[in-house]
């Protein structure tokens, strides 16, 4: 029978490096501020809608 260890901290435990396309977007100011935009949005949403 084959004994079953257990790898604490093996490449698996952690997570996978981002791509360059991932970075890319990240960093992107515009792409942030539109996101940020957006964000914005849905929350207004939902309070308007709470309020009513």
């Amino acid at each position: 029978m084959k004994n079953k260890t257990i790898q604490s901290y093996s490449d698996e435990s952690y997570p996978p490096f981002p791509t360059k396309g991932t970075l890319f977007w990240r960093r992107f100011m515009p792409w942030q501020a539109i996101r940020f935009m957006v964000l914005n949005f849905r929350i207004i949403k939902i309070v308007v809608g709470g309020h009513s």
